[in-house]
Parts: C-alpha cells; structure tokens; sequence
C-alpha cells in the first residue's frame, strides 16, 4: 500500500458475473494486481462458479509462487506456504460465507479480510449462520481478527437484523452488474416464459418453487433454466446451458417471470434479463421493491396476477410488452457502475484505513509472543495402555512444538482420583510437562450462557440442558488454548470456551455389547462437534465417518504414537525348560475374549499337551475369575471344570512397569487374546525386549503389525481351536520369530520423538 508495493487483493471467490464487477471496482479503486481462485469445489453452493487465468498476468510474484497458489483449494485449508505468499505479497483478501474458508483465512491471514455477505432467506441472520455452521470455533476465530475483519454487505439493509458486532464491523459494498447499455436485440419470437430455477430434485426449497410455479401457471409454455446436479423428469427443464445458449434465451423468449419475495436476498437473472431487454414480471414485497420497482406495470402482488399479465405477453400484448421493458430499466439504476462507485470507495476506504491502524498499533507495541498451552485431558480415570498412550500423546505435543520452532506449554490433566492415578503412574512425564488434577463441573445452560458471556463470546447462545466444564480448582483451564481430550468419553457437551480436540481410539460399542441403546449418543455429539478428530487406524477412521457419521473434514488419520518403552533387545531370560511361560495381557473388558482364551488354554493344555505355562497380567486380572460379569463369568467356568487350567495358568495382576519388563523379558512370547479394539501396545513392548507376540487377526492389529514391522505370528481370536493350535506352534517358532524382530533402529523410528512433528502439525491448525 505504497509506491513500493501496491495495493494487492485476493479475490477468493469464483462467481463468474460478480467478479466481472468487482475485478473491475477494484482496479478503479487502486488494486492494481488481484488474484482469483482457480479451483474451486463442485458442488451446489458453486452452480454460478468459473475460473479465469487473465489476472495472473499483472502478477509481480514468480512463476513458481503463482503455481502454488493455483495449486490451493482456497475454499478449504490451504498449504502454510500458500498463506505465507498471501501473507508476503497481498493486503486484502475478499471470501465468500464457506466456514472453512472463513476459519482458514482467520487463522492464517495477517491482512484485512472482507467475507461478501449478499443477503439470506427467511428469518435466517450470519450471526446465527456462524454459529450453526461454525460453532464456537468460527465465532473465535472471527473474533481473534476483529479490528481487521469486515462484513462487506452487497446492500445497504443486511445488517439491519443482524447483532452489534456485526452491525460495528459491516462496511457497504453493493452488488453491482456491467450495464453498459440495453440491449436492442431481444426479439421474444419464441411464445414461453423463462423461468429460472436449479436444484429441482436435490433441493426442497427449489423444489417447492417449481412445484408452486407449475401450478400457477398451468397450461402455459414455459423453459426451466438452472444447472440441475440430478435430472428431473420434465422435457421443459433445460439444466444447464453455456453462454451463448442463454443469451439465446434471453433474446428470444417473451417473458422472465421472477418469484422470489425474500426481502434480504436477490439473484443475478433478473438484472440479466432487463440488461437483455427481455420483459420482467415480478412478485411483490421482496427486494426489486427496495430498487424502484413499486409502481412497475411488471410487479404482481398475487401469482393468480402475474398469471393474468403472462397470459398477456404471451398472446402478444404488445402495449403491455412495450409498457414493462420501458419501466423496467430503473431496476438497473443501483446496479450501474457509476452509482456503485461512491459506495465502493467509502467501503473500500473504510477497510484499507483499518488496517493501516492495526499495522501501525501492531508495529508500535513490543512483539513479546505468548507461548501457546495446551491441555491434554483424560475426560475419565484410563489406566494400562490407555494412560501410557495418553503420556505419549503429551510428550510428542511438547517435543513437536520444539520441532516446529514454536515451543509450547503442554499440561497433563486427569481426574482429582488418588487411587486411580498416584504421583507414580506419572514418572514417565518430563518437568516440562505440568501435571493438573481436575473434575467436571456441571454448568445448567443459564450458568453456561453467563460463562460464555464473561469470556467474550457475545453471540453464543446454549443448544444443550447441561455442560460440563474440567475444574482445575483456579480457572478452569482457561490459561490453555486448546484443549484435547483423549477420547470422546464426555457424558454431557464440554463448554466450548477453547478449541476442542478429540483423540478417539476406537468405537468398540459397534462391535462389542458394551453399551446400552444409545448411551454412546452423547459421546457422538462431542466428536461431531469438535474442531478436529484424531484417529490412528484405518479401521477407526472409517468407523468415524460411517458409524458416529463425522465430517471427513474434520478427521485426521495420525500415526500410531506407542509409549517410549525401553529397547532392551538382549534381555531374553535363558530360563529352563521346566520354567518356560507364556504372558497373557489383558483385562476385565469385553472385547478381551476371556471366554474363548481360556477354552483354548483348555485345549492346548488337555488336548495338545502344551508344555508352556501361562502368566496372565494387566489391571485387575487377578480378580478376573470372580468378578461377576457374564463374560468373566463363563471364562470362570471354563477353569472350573479344568483342573489343568488352574494349575498351569498364573494370576499375577497389574505389576509395577519395571517388573511388568522384566516378567515380559522372560517370557518365552506374549499372547494377545482379544477380538477388537485399536490394537495392543503390550506387543510393541514385548518387541523392545526381544519378545515375539501371538495376537488375534483384526484390522487393528495388522496396521500395528505393519507400522511397526513386529512380524506378528497370527490366530483366529473366534475360534478356540485354532488359538490353541497356534499357540502349541508357538512352541516351535518363538525362538525363531524372535530373530526375526525389528531392530533398534525400526523401533526408534516409531518412536514419539521421531512422530512429534506430524502430531504437532495437525493440532497447530486448531491453535
């Protein structure tokens, strides 16, 4: 915005009628390069969309930067080298209400942004529209860059309904069309109406206007235009038509008749339809009314008379005819360049001022930059694997920062529970890391609503009885900037104050008896309405999009992140063949199979003579034969009738970690028994010792396998016989499997270190 760099405008928007006006407004008003998207998606919000490449050539940037900005779907989350180039070479960037787009240019632009707003149907406001589609996310992000955010209205009116703080940063830009002069061609030879209407069979609002259109205007002849993204069954129904067809329209059709009565909103075809001569009748009360179409002889208050005037035209009225294309010109009066220009340059002016203060602010205050914090919390008392990955999952947040150049505070949350979590289960956490004991605190909608009004958030409104909100004992975790929680186990919505990220393993009530008929509800809504969910297999991300029906957009497959255990490969005990044993890791879940492991303990001791003990280990498992569950239960029979199993199988329960590697370091393999879940970190481990591991066959299993090139001897986990075959074959293969083990340096390759930058990298978009 000097002689030294011009003024530069990225024009994200690829309406094809709208940026032949803007294009040229803004090279009026001084932007003497702009920039326009060159895809875009295909979809209904975009049935009017085109690009152009004639702008890339008054581009200063090189070749290579242009391509990259070609390359970028503009729409959603362009590459960080994308915005650094918006960032280096660009002042303003003009969007469209796209939510993504809208929180993708809040997070990343540092110039003044203008979404185009142009109107909505109904009762419907974009304060509402930002909450529904956005949630609390979006109105953060818009509120972060207020002093350089603008509601660029395309008429006057817009923001007469909306809240204060769009009504303080909505700035006049009106919707304009070239009009150089009216065209003297129409010939109206062709005796139907015109009548434009897309979506007819993917869209109930365009639906119920062509039904109630057929019905007013019954036995007339009529053309439909409009792309149509699915067919419809009616031969006057044209879809889509290039260019030159519609301008053939427009020249030899006898009348456009326009429906709509929405007084905030308007389409571009009518205009069309003056600027080519075409007649126009019109509905009453909506927003022609407010461009000087009262007293014109084409505007109708009931269908019953536009029907009568169509009727008219089309037995060739011509007085009538005359009448309308005459008066109807004064339509196009707003929409001229010379009455859009004054405006224009008191909108544009207003932004580019805004933001020459903002730098000037910015640039006279100290650049002292807050670390980011963020909280990683386990919602419910997790123990074994899913607390160590919890850590892990911390730790890699803390190194990734690091990596990125952008170190930030991590702290570790978990429930206020002695018993469940002493100071031990956390040696594994640097100093780096704080450690936060918390519970959830219950907030009645009224309590949330004042919450959320003391922290800023003037337009959020409740749409849930209760939320739940994790009480440190000082603020609520308010000092964090984002907060993850490790699973979607949230009984109630957490109040969303900060940006909310999900870790979600698995969703094991799919497949397991685990829950009662939609008592996972709850936990579906918290991932749905998060800001981003990670997954670590393949198997969970289609569970995410299919069963709790999440927006892809939203989900993020992350390598499996296992916690640091110690690579003690020459470990392997030379214990006696009279002392060899087998270790069976598990717990009192369902899905852990306890039924069908122990009948193929049964088998392999009874039938096989399997010459191996087994030592079972992991959180309550020394309980496991007296817990009164149905599936502990029916294990607890199996061993009652076998008194093999009760003198060969051990119960050693949840041992401290150093001796859970050394039991495992002599064990001659470890044995994972369960049916599903999000596989096992117990083989991983074993692995670090140089233990092999039989496991079950599921999709989780084999991306741990692959991941980390454990070379896992596999069984049936639905079959007791084969488990029990396989794991007599153990006896024979174990020692060879254990050769074929990754190395140490496979296994560092795996580790959080090596992964932290990716974790980071996906969690720093929601920052």
């Amino acid at each position: 915005m000097s002689a030294a760099k011009p003024l530069r405008v990225m024009w994200l928007l690829n309406h094809s009628t709208l940026r032949q006006f803007e294009v040229q407004q803004l090279s009026s008003l001084g932007a003497v390069q702009i920039y326009t998207p060159k895809i875009f998606p295909y979809d209904e919000a975009n049935l009017s969309a085109s690009v152009t490449f004639a702008l890339d050539e008054s581009l200063s940037l090189s070749a290579s930067d242009i391509a990259l900005l070609n390359a970028q779907d503009w729409y959603g989350e362009p590459a960080p080298a994308a915005w650094d180039i918006a960032n280096a070479h660009f002042d303003l960037v003009f969007i469209g209400f796209f939510p993504r787009q809208i929180l993708s240019a809040c997070r990343h632009f540092k110039g003044a942004i203008v979404l185009r707003i142009f109107g909505l149907g109904g009762e419907e406001t974009y304060s509402s529209l930002i909450r529904q589609l956005g949630g609390a996310i979006l109105q953060h992000a818009i509120r972060k860059v207020s002093k350089r955010f603008w509601f660029g209205m395309g008429y006057d009116h817009l923001s007469d309904c909306e809240v204060a703080s769009i009504k303080e940063r909505a700035t006049y830009m009106p919707v304009g069309l070239n009009v150089e002069s009216i065209s003297d061609q129409w010939q109206g030879q062709d005796k139907v109406i015109l009548f434009v209407c897309p979506r007819i069979a993917s869209s109930t609002y365009y639906h119920r206007i062509y039904k109630n259109f057929k019905e007013a205007f019954d036995g007339l002849a009529y053309r439909i235009g409009g792309a149509q993204p699915i067919g419809f069954n009616d031969p006057n129904i044209l879809g889509f038509v290039s260019p030159k067809r519609y301008a053939e329209l427009m020249q030899q059709c006898r009348v456009m008749f326009y429906h709509s009565q929405e007084p905030n909103h308007i389409h571009y075809h009518p205009f069309e339809a003056i600027r080519a001569g075409l007649p126009l009748v019109f509905m009453a009360c909506g927003m022609l009314d407010r461009m000087g179409g009262r007293s014109l002889p084409g505007r109708c208050q009931t269908l019953a008379e536009a029907r009568r005037k169509i009727a008219r035209i089309l037995a060739d009225d011509w007085d009538l005819i005359e009448q309308i294309r005459l008066s109807q010109t004064v339509l196009l009066d707003a929409m001229r360049a010379q009455h859009c220009e004054p405006a224009w340059h008191a909108g544009f002016a207003r932004v580019v001022s805004g933001l020459q203060t903002w730098r000037s602010q910015q640039a006279s205050r100290p650049q002292a930059k807050r670390r980011k914090r963020v909280a990683v919390i386990l919602p419910t008392g997790y123990r074994g694997g899913s607390l160590r990955g919890a850590l892990a999952l911390a730790k890699a947040l803390h190194a990734g920062s690091c990596q990125w150049g952008e170190d930030a505070d991590v702290v570790f949350a978990h429930l206020d529970d002695p018993a469940t979590y002493p100071d031990e289960a956390f040696a594994v956490l640097p100093d780096t890391i704080s450690r936060r004991p918390f519970h959830w605190k219950m907030l009645s909608a009224a309590e949330a609503l004042r919450a959320m009004r003391y922290a800023g958030w003037q337009n959020w409104e409740p749409s849930a009885d209760r939320y739940i909100v994790p009480d440190d004992g000082m603020q609520q975790m308010i000092d964090c900037d984002l907060w993850l929680i490790v699973s979607d186990r949230l009984s109630y919505p957490v109040l969303p104050v900060k940006p909310l990220v999900l870790m979600v393993y698995d969703y094991l009530q799919r497949y397991e008896d685990l829950l009662s008929h939609g008592a996972d509800t709850p936990f579906l809504a918290a991932a749905r309405s998060a800001e981003k969910v990670m997954v670590t297999t393949e198997f969970t991300y289609r569970d995410a999009l299919q069963y709790a029906g999440i927006d892809p957009r939203k989900v993020s497959k992350m390598p499996m992140l296992a916690p640091e255990f110690p690579i003690q490969l020459n470990a392997f005990s030379n214990a006696q063949e009279q002392d060899s044993f087998f270790t069976w890791t598990t717990n009192a879940a369902p899905q852990k199979n306890h039924r069908n492991a122990a009948e193929a303990l049964q088998i392999y001791y009874e039938e096989l003579d399997g010459k191996w003990d087994c030592k079972v280990t992991g959180v309550n498992t020394k309980e496991l034969l007296t817990i009164p569950t149905p599936h502990l239960q029916a294990m607890a029979e199996v061993f009652e009738r076998s008194q093999q199993l009760r003198l060969r199988v051990k119960w050693m329960g949840e041992l401290p970690n150093a001796q859970y590697r050394r039991h495992v370091s002599q064990a001659r393999f470890l044995w994972h028994a369960g049916r599903v879940d999000n596989g096992t970190f117990s083989v991983i481990e074993a692995a670090c010792l140089s233990v092999p591991s039989l496991s079950s066959d599921y999709p989780a299993m084999q991306e741990i396998n692959a991941q980390f090139s454990l070379n896992l001897a596999w069984m049936n986990p639905n079959s007791p016989r084969d488990m029990a075959e396989q794991l007599k074959r153990m006896e024979s293969d174990a020692l060879a499997r254990r050769n074929n083990l990754p190395g140490e340096v496979l296994l560092r390759a795996q580790q959080s270190e090596t992964l932290a930058r990716l974790y980071w990298q996906e969690v720093r978009t929601c920052l």
